[in-house]
């Protein structure tokens, strides 16, 4: 792409020679027999933007279930393959973007574009950094992935007919995937690369649900079993399904059954017994990169294994002050055990379970004029995680909201009686609002920015301001009782154990036992939760390192506005300015925020 573009208009104007300067372009006209040509110097500012609409388009055609997330229908009928060819199709896809994107002068942007051109190069250059290590090899994940394709249909759109025939379409191209799973978790064994036997068991038990199930109940039924009736006539609909019954059974359960196979007598014999992504080729210097990806700094694993612990102390000196609170007269090991066994904690059923977080979110929306000044127009709701997954998942997770679907927080019911009270008010904060859903969704409807910074996931940033939305409940004053403040300090020393426990796994050696004990010496966690984290964090390394580097990024601000601008400080204004530009890397939002600061200072 040329940097500048020629424009040349000619015309007829009398004999003379001048210069003129228009704005910002240069106009120079010669006499030529009458004839001018004006050489127009194109503005940067308009390739650079014509770039990123070309590039945004080109995203949306080579990525067909992102487009339909975001209610762009152009391939709602099409899934990519899986293979390890489209793999490295997408990274020469991004590699090429990068360099298009590097001829553009960032120095002759305007401020906003500035901006833009940071944030697209770092989106480019940090996924290309991750396709340097073959990570195909390691996408059996016990929290998702070819076993639960189902959720897909579940989290997109049916407004008509087609809708469904197209998802119908999509799963009929679904089994070649799940062959060419195995083909490559296959290859992967020859080299090496394999995920934990501990990862595989998940996944191999999540499979086994779906075969071992009625097809009536099969879960890629669901969507088809649910469909509005208002769409297809009685005859239309019982026609559907009946196909995707056919289609369950001769190819999907068919494809399934010879991946779990595999799965069973060759993968998880022969793969590897260690837990860490440093024992696999090449795996310690993946992790020194994931630790930067996830966390948008130069931190080492050694520096953010010292935060933890230095976290971990600070926290657990906060909990003992509560415990002296509440006049408990046993150690802190003791008190642990109290809140992990104690019947007053737990409901005995899934269904109160639910009407809590329910009643919980519907609480908080009224309080958070406190502490916001700007809201998301986006609508969420609460829904049970799947039963297929629930046993081997965390606690809650969220899903953004798209056009004509509202965000849900996806609470985990699986044991009622191992999810306590006490973590209802900070989950729900975390993951609805003002965390999750807030975030993303202010994100998602700016206005006057490309397309791409509206779905750009910056995992420090998300994942920052939910942990810091934790804190936040208390502003609002949603921990009524010393029971949900120490709820709330359990799930900081829960992101601050994962600080030690993610990078003792995965560059230190820990074992799984390690990381267990760490949690029980250290948290309130239940049991079965401690298990279902560190599990997690064996099957993902660095993503938890995000959460809390985040996090203590944002207060590390917000105590720095506090300080300097003493009474022109407004939390509102603060959380505003860290909000109102979509996620950013943390040392692009450091720079705003001090930016903010001077001006307010000086206003």
């Amino acid at each position: 792409m040329k940097n500048n573009i020629l424009l040349i208009i000619s015309f007829a104007i009398t004999s003379c020679v001048t210069s003129e300067k228009l704005d910002d372009k240069v106009i120079t006209t010669k006499d030529e027999s009458n004839v001018i040509q004006k050489i127009i110097e194109v503005n940067e500012n308009d390739e650079f933007l014509e770039f990123l609409d070309q590039d945004w388009n080109k995203n949306l055609n080579e990525n067909p279930l992102f487009a339909s997330y975001i209610g762009d229908k152009r391939l709602n009928d099409k899934i990519n393959p899986n293979t390890i060819e489209q793999y490295l199709v997408e990274r020469r896809s991004e590699i090429a973007s990068l360099n298009q994107l590097q001829k553009i002068d960032i120095s002759k942007l305007s401020k906003e574009n500035k901006l833009n051109y940071k944030l697209k190069e770092f989106g480019l250059s940090s996924s290309i950094g991750l396709t340097n290590f073959p990570t195909y090899y390691l996408r059996l994940n016990q929290r998702g992935g070819i076993q639960s394709f189902y959720e897909t249909g579940n989290r997109l759109v049916y407004s008509s007919k087609q809708d469904y025939l197209d998802w119908f379409s999509r799963l009929s191209q679904f089994p070649k995937n799940i062959y060419t799973a195995l083909e490559i978790n296959k290859e992967g064994l020859t080299k090496g690369i394999t995920q934990p036997k501990i990862i595989t068991e998940g996944v191999i038990k999540q499979i086994d649900a779906i075969l071992n199930v009625d097809t009536d109940k099969n879960p890629y039924l669901k969507v088809f079993i649910d469909a509005d009736e208002s769409l297809f006539s009685l005859n239309e609909k019982r026609q559907l399904i009946d196909k995707v019954k056919d289609l369950i059974i001769n190819e999907i359960n068919p494809a399934y059954n010879a991946l779990n196979n595999f799965l069973k007598n060759e993968y998880i014999v022969n793969s590897r017994k260690t837990i860490g992504i440093s024992n696999v080729p090449d795996g310690k210097e993946y992790y020194e990169y994931l630790a930067k990806y996830y966390t948008t700094t130069n931190l080492t694993p050694n520096e953010i294994h010292e935060i933890g612990l230095n976290e971990i102390k600070r926290i657990r000196s906060e909990m003992e002050d509560i415990i002296k609170q509440v006049n408990w007269d046993g150690d802190f090991n003791s008190f642990l055990n109290y809140l992990r066994t104690s019947p007053r904690f737990y409901y005995d059923n899934s269904e109160d379970l639910f009407n809590a977080y329910l009643i919980m979110s519907k609480t908080i929306d009224p309080l958070l004029t406190k502490i916001f000044k700007v809201f998301p127009r986006a609508p969420y709701g609460v829904i049970p995680i799947p039963d297929e997954s629930a046993p081997f998942t965390t606690t809650a997770y969220y899903n953004s909201p798209s056009p004509g679907r509202p965000g849900y927080f996806y609470a985990n019911l699986y044991k009622p009686e191992s999810r306590p009270k006490y973590e209802i008010p900070v989950l729900t904060v975390h993951e609805a609002v003002p965390g999750h859903h807030f975030q993303i969704s202010i994100a998602q409807e700016l206005e006057n920015v490309p397309m791409f910074r509206k779905y750009q996931g910056i995992t420090a940033f998300i994942e920052g301001w939910g942990l810091y939305s934790e804190e936040l409940g208390e502003y609002i004053g949603i921990y009524e009782d010393p029971y949900d403040k120490f709820g709330q300090l359990t799930y900081d020393m829960w992101r601050a154990i994962r600080l030690v426990v993610d990078t003792g796994i995965h560059y230190m050696d820990w074992s799984r036992e390690d990381a267990i004990n760490l949690f029980i010496e250290n948290s309130a966690k239940s049991i079965l939760d401690i298990n279902n984290e560190v599990d997690r964090y064996i099957g993902w390394p660095g993503q938890a390192l995000a959460y809390k580097i985040g996090q203590l990024k944002i207060l590390e601000l917000r105590k720095r506005a506090e300080d300097k601008l003493g009474e022109k400080y407004d939390i509102k204004d603060f959380h505003h300015e860290v909000l109102k530009r979509g996620s950013l890397p943390l040392d692009i939002l450091e720079n705003y925020i001090d930016e903010w600061i001077y001006d307010t200072m000086n206003s």
